[in-house]
Protein backbone atom coordinates (compact mmCIF):
# COMPACT_ATOMS: atom_id res chain seq x y z
CA UNK A 1 0.00 0.00 0.00
CA UNK A 2 2.53 1.93 0.97
CA UNK A 3 4.63 1.57 -2.48
CA UNK A 4 1.49 2.11 -4.32
CA UNK A 5 0.41 5.55 -2.43
CA UNK A 6 4.31 6.34 -3.44
CA UNK A 7 3.94 5.92 -7.07
CA UNK A 8 0.58 7.57 -7.51
CA UNK A 9 1.88 11.44 -7.63
CA UNK A 10 4.40 9.58 -10.03
CA UNK A 11 2.04 8.30 -12.67
CA UNK A 12 -0.14 11.51 -12.69
CA UNK A 13 2.98 13.55 -13.55
CA UNK A 14 3.83 10.92 -15.97
CA UNK A 15 0.39 11.25 -17.48
CA UNK A 16 -0.01 14.80 -17.73
CA UNK A 17 3.61 15.06 -19.60
CA UNK A 18 2.47 12.60 -22.34
CA UNK A 19 -0.94 13.72 -22.82
CA UNK A 20 -2.97 16.26 -22.74
CA UNK A 21 -4.83 15.69 -19.80
CA UNK A 22 -8.53 17.71 -19.53
CA UNK A 23 -9.21 19.41 -15.83
CA UNK A 24 -11.88 16.95 -15.65
CA UNK A 25 -9.71 13.70 -15.74
CA UNK A 26 -7.06 14.94 -13.35
CA UNK A 27 -9.51 16.10 -10.73
CA UNK A 28 -10.53 12.62 -10.87
CA UNK A 29 -7.31 11.51 -10.37
CA UNK A 30 -6.42 14.10 -7.88
CA UNK A 31 -9.59 12.88 -6.13
CA UNK A 32 -8.47 9.08 -6.84
CA UNK A 33 -4.89 9.86 -5.00
CA UNK A 34 -6.98 11.84 -2.01
CA UNK A 35 -9.27 9.10 -1.07
CA UNK A 36 -6.24 6.45 -1.26
CA UNK A 37 -4.46 8.97 1.23
CA UNK A 38 -8.01 8.90 3.74
CA UNK A 39 -7.78 4.92 3.37
CA UNK A 40 -4.14 4.82 4.18
CA UNK A 41 -4.46 6.83 7.00
CA UNK A 42 -7.86 5.19 8.33
CA UNK A 43 -5.80 1.86 7.78
CA UNK A 44 -2.66 3.02 9.95
CA UNK A 45 -5.10 4.26 12.95
CA UNK A 46 -6.51 0.76 12.70
CA UNK A 47 -3.50 -1.04 12.78
CA UNK A 48 -1.85 1.31 15.91
CA UNK A 49 -5.72 0.70 17.78
CA UNK A 50 -5.20 -3.52 17.31
CA UNK A 51 -1.35 -3.06 17.81
CA UNK A 52 -2.67 -1.60 21.44
CA UNK A 53 -5.42 -4.28 21.90
CA UNK A 54 -2.79 -7.11 21.18
CA UNK A 55 -0.63 -5.50 23.99
CA UNK A 56 -2.81 -5.10 26.92
CA UNK A 57 -4.21 -8.41 26.26
CA UNK A 58 -0.10 -9.95 26.20
CA UNK A 59 0.22 -7.76 29.62
CA UNK A 60 -3.21 -10.11 30.88
CA UNK A 61 -1.64 -12.96 29.84
CA UNK A 62 1.51 -12.31 31.23
CA UNK A 63 0.39 -11.69 34.33
CA UNK A 64 -1.72 -14.45 34.94
CA UNK A 65 1.53 -16.82 33.45
CA UNK A 66 3.32 -15.13 35.87
CA UNK A 67 0.94 -16.08 38.95
CA UNK A 68 1.03 -19.85 37.54
CA UNK A 69 4.42 -19.88 37.36
CA UNK A 70 4.94 -18.60 41.62
CA UNK A 71 2.22 -21.24 42.09
CA UNK A 72 3.87 -23.97 40.99
CA UNK A 73 7.18 -22.99 42.69
CA UNK A 74 5.48 -22.80 45.70
CA UNK A 75 3.94 -26.08 45.18
CA UNK A 76 7.42 -27.47 44.16
CA UNK A 77 8.98 -26.12 47.38
CA UNK A 78 6.78 -27.86 49.37
CA UNK A 79 6.51 -30.73 47.74
CA UNK A 80 10.18 -31.08 48.29
CA UNK A 81 9.71 -30.57 51.88
CA UNK A 82 7.20 -32.93 52.02
CA UNK A 83 9.56 -35.46 50.28
CA UNK A 84 12.31 -34.63 53.19
CA UNK A 85 10.04 -35.79 56.17
CA UNK A 86 9.17 -38.97 54.57
CA UNK A 87 12.66 -39.68 54.08
CA UNK A 88 13.81 -38.88 57.67
CA UNK A 89 10.51 -38.81 59.43
CA UNK A 90 11.81 -36.20 61.72
CA UNK A 91 9.41 -33.85 61.86
CA UNK A 92 6.10 -36.52 62.63
CA UNK A 93 2.90 -37.19 60.82
CA UNK A 94 1.33 -33.94 61.55
CA UNK A 95 3.82 -32.25 59.73
CA UNK A 96 3.44 -34.37 57.25
CA UNK A 97 -0.21 -34.27 56.81
CA UNK A 98 0.28 -30.30 57.37
CA UNK A 99 2.22 -30.34 53.92
CA UNK A 100 0.22 -32.61 52.13
CA UNK A 101 -3.08 -30.35 52.63
CA UNK A 102 -1.21 -26.88 51.71
CA UNK A 103 0.70 -28.38 48.84
CA UNK A 104 -3.57 -30.09 47.77
CA UNK A 105 -4.66 -26.52 48.39
CA UNK A 106 -1.49 -24.97 45.93
CA UNK A 107 -2.47 -27.22 43.23
CA UNK A 108 -6.05 -26.24 43.44
CA UNK A 109 -5.20 -22.26 43.20
CA UNK A 110 -3.17 -22.96 40.14
CA UNK A 111 -5.84 -25.30 38.52
CA UNK A 112 -8.49 -21.91 39.52
CA UNK A 113 -5.81 -19.39 38.00
CA UNK A 114 -5.69 -21.61 34.91
CA UNK A 115 -9.85 -21.75 34.78
CA UNK A 116 -9.74 -17.95 34.97
CA UNK A 117 -7.09 -17.60 31.95
CA UNK A 118 -8.94 -19.86 30.22
CA UNK A 119 -12.32 -18.57 30.81
CA UNK A 120 -11.48 -14.78 30.76
CA UNK A 121 -10.13 -15.32 27.18
CA UNK A 122 -13.01 -17.93 25.95
CA UNK A 123 -15.45 -14.75 27.32
CA UNK A 124 -14.05 -11.60 25.76
CA UNK A 125 -13.99 -13.39 22.31
CA UNK A 126 -17.62 -14.28 22.86
CA UNK A 127 -18.88 -11.38 23.83
CA UNK A 128 -16.59 -9.36 21.28
CA UNK A 129 -17.89 -11.37 18.42
CA UNK A 130 -21.66 -11.15 19.44
CA UNK A 131 -21.15 -7.61 19.98
CA UNK A 132 -19.60 -6.61 16.66
CA UNK A 133 -21.46 -9.47 14.62
CA UNK A 134 -24.84 -6.62 13.78
CA UNK A 135 -22.13 -3.91 12.91
CA UNK A 136 -21.39 -3.45 9.16
CA UNK A 137 -17.69 -2.86 7.40
CA UNK A 138 -18.70 1.24 7.53
CA UNK A 139 -19.42 1.11 10.79
CA UNK A 140 -16.47 -1.18 12.25
CA UNK A 141 -14.33 1.87 11.28
CA UNK A 142 -16.31 4.15 13.42
CA UNK A 143 -16.90 1.68 16.46
CA UNK A 144 -14.20 0.07 18.08
CA UNK A 145 -15.87 -2.63 20.50
CA UNK A 146 -13.68 -4.58 23.09
CA UNK A 147 -13.96 -7.05 26.31
CA UNK A 148 -11.98 -6.79 29.20
CA UNK A 149 -12.67 -8.57 32.51
CA UNK A 150 -16.37 -8.53 31.39
CA UNK A 151 -16.52 -5.09 30.68
CA UNK A 152 -17.59 -4.01 27.27
CA UNK A 153 -16.31 -1.04 26.02
CA UNK A 154 -17.74 0.16 22.66
CA UNK A 155 -15.79 3.31 21.40
CA UNK A 156 -17.43 5.80 19.05
CA UNK A 157 -15.53 8.32 16.59
CA UNK A 158 -16.98 12.17 16.83
CA UNK A 159 -16.85 11.81 12.98
CA UNK A 160 -19.74 9.28 12.93
CA UNK A 161 -21.75 10.80 16.16
CA UNK A 162 -21.89 14.48 16.09
CA UNK A 163 -22.65 17.27 13.79
CA UNK A 164 -18.80 19.03 12.93
CA UNK A 165 -18.10 20.81 16.13
CA UNK A 166 -20.93 20.36 17.81
CA UNK A 167 -22.30 18.04 20.29
CA UNK A 168 -25.60 17.30 18.08
CA UNK A 169 -26.02 13.67 17.37
CA UNK A 170 -25.99 13.73 13.45
CA UNK A 171 -28.23 11.91 11.38
CA UNK A 172 -26.02 9.29 10.12
CA UNK A 173 -25.32 7.92 13.81
CA UNK A 174 -29.33 6.73 14.26
CA UNK A 175 -28.66 3.44 12.53
CA UNK A 176 -25.31 2.53 14.70
CA UNK A 177 -26.42 4.10 18.14
CA UNK A 178 -29.99 1.60 17.08
CA UNK A 179 -27.67 -1.39 17.50
CA UNK A 180 -25.88 0.00 20.25
CA UNK A 181 -29.09 0.14 21.65
CA UNK A 182 -29.93 -3.47 21.55
CA UNK A 183 -26.41 -4.57 22.89
CA UNK A 184 -27.34 -2.54 26.14
CA UNK A 185 -30.77 -4.15 26.04
CA UNK A 186 -29.40 -7.15 26.14
CA UNK A 187 -27.10 -6.57 29.10
CA UNK A 188 -30.18 -5.38 31.05
CA UNK A 189 -29.00 -5.85 34.29
CA UNK A 190 -25.53 -4.15 33.99
CA UNK A 191 -24.94 -0.46 34.35
CA UNK A 192 -23.73 2.00 31.01
CA UNK A 193 -21.22 4.90 31.60
CA UNK A 194 -21.22 7.26 29.18
CA UNK A 195 -17.59 9.12 28.77
CA UNK A 196 -16.59 11.84 26.26
CA UNK A 197 -13.01 12.56 25.44
CA UNK A 198 -11.98 15.05 22.84
CA UNK A 199 -8.28 15.89 21.56
CA UNK A 200 -6.13 19.04 22.85
CA UNK A 201 -7.19 21.23 20.68
CA UNK A 202 -8.93 24.48 22.58
CA UNK A 203 -13.05 24.83 21.44
CA UNK A 204 -14.22 27.73 20.25
CA UNK A 205 -17.85 28.07 20.15
CA UNK A 206 -20.57 30.16 22.03
CA UNK A 207 -21.51 28.75 25.14
CA UNK A 208 -18.88 25.90 25.62
CA UNK A 209 -16.06 27.51 27.83
CA UNK A 210 -13.22 24.36 27.23
CA UNK A 211 -12.82 20.75 26.35
CA UNK A 212 -14.57 20.21 29.92
CA UNK A 213 -17.60 21.39 28.68
CA UNK A 214 -17.93 20.06 25.25
CA UNK A 215 -17.17 16.24 26.26
CA UNK A 216 -19.11 16.07 28.93
CA UNK A 217 -22.30 17.71 26.62
CA UNK A 218 -21.45 14.73 23.77
CA UNK A 219 -21.68 12.46 26.49
CA UNK A 220 -25.45 13.74 27.55
CA UNK A 221 -26.18 13.68 24.23
CA UNK A 222 -25.66 9.99 23.49
CA UNK A 223 -27.15 9.72 26.62
CA UNK A 224 -30.44 11.15 25.81
CA UNK A 225 -30.77 9.81 22.20
CA UNK A 226 -30.22 6.64 23.84
CA UNK A 227 -33.12 6.77 26.36
CA UNK A 228 -35.50 9.06 24.00
CA UNK A 229 -35.03 6.95 20.49
CA UNK A 230 -34.46 3.83 21.61
CA UNK A 231 -36.01 3.67 25.30
CA UNK A 232 -33.09 2.44 27.04
CA UNK A 233 -33.82 3.01 30.85
CA UNK A 234 -32.01 6.08 31.89
CA UNK A 235 -31.65 4.86 35.37
CA UNK A 236 -28.88 2.71 34.07
CA UNK A 237 -27.10 5.71 32.47
CA UNK A 238 -24.53 7.76 33.80
CA UNK A 239 -23.38 10.94 31.69
CA UNK A 240 -19.76 12.32 32.43
CA UNK A 241 -16.87 13.94 30.09
CA UNK A 242 -12.90 13.40 30.68
CA UNK A 243 -12.27 16.57 28.36
CA UNK A 244 -8.91 16.25 27.14
CA UNK A 245 -7.31 14.48 30.11
CA UNK A 246 -7.91 10.74 28.77
CA UNK A 247 -6.10 10.29 25.74
CA UNK A 248 -5.30 7.26 23.80
CA UNK A 249 -3.12 8.35 21.14
CA UNK A 250 -0.68 11.43 20.60
CA UNK A 251 -1.99 14.76 20.33
CA UNK A 252 0.85 15.89 18.15
CA UNK A 253 -0.72 13.95 14.50
CA UNK A 254 -3.89 14.38 13.07
CA UNK A 255 -4.31 10.65 12.91
CA UNK A 256 -3.69 10.43 16.97
CA UNK A 257 -6.26 13.79 17.36
CA UNK A 258 -8.90 11.26 15.70
CA UNK A 259 -8.58 8.58 18.07
CA UNK A 260 -8.44 10.97 21.45
CA UNK A 261 -11.68 12.82 20.20
CA UNK A 262 -14.20 10.19 21.24
CA UNK A 263 -17.24 9.12 22.90
CA UNK A 264 -17.02 5.98 24.76
CA UNK A 265 -20.11 3.52 26.16
CA UNK A 266 -18.85 1.21 28.84
CA UNK A 267 -21.45 -1.63 30.18
CA UNK A 268 -19.95 -2.89 33.22
CA UNK A 269 -21.39 -5.67 35.36
CA UNK A 270 -22.04 -5.12 39.21
CA UNK A 271 -19.82 -6.73 41.89
CA UNK A 272 -21.47 -9.91 42.14
CA UNK A 273 -22.21 -10.44 38.79
CA UNK A 274 -18.17 -10.20 38.33
CA UNK A 275 -17.80 -12.79 40.45
CA UNK A 276 -20.41 -14.91 38.48
CA UNK A 277 -18.58 -14.55 35.37
CA UNK A 278 -14.81 -15.05 36.64
CA UNK A 279 -15.96 -17.91 39.53
CA UNK A 280 -14.57 -17.04 43.02
CA UNK A 281 -11.36 -17.95 43.95
CA UNK A 282 -11.03 -21.30 46.52
CA UNK A 283 -10.57 -19.39 50.05
CA UNK A 284 -7.67 -19.62 51.79
CA UNK A 285 -5.49 -20.82 49.41
CA UNK A 286 -1.96 -21.53 50.47
CA UNK A 287 -3.47 -23.13 53.51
Amino acid sequence: MKKYMKLLPLLLIAALATSCVSKKDYAALQTNYDQLQTKHTELMTSYQVTQQELAGSRERVKSLEDQIASEKSNRDALQDALNKCLAGNSQGNVNISKLADQISASDKYIQHLVNVKNKSDSLNMVLTTNLTRSLSADEMRDVDVKVLKGVVYISLSDNMLYKSGSYEISDKACTTLSKIAKIITDYSTYDVLIEGNTDNVPISQPNIRNNWDLSALRASSVAQALQNNFAVDPKRLTAGGRGEYNPVADNSTDAGKAQNRRTQIIITPKLDQFMDLIGKAPENPKG
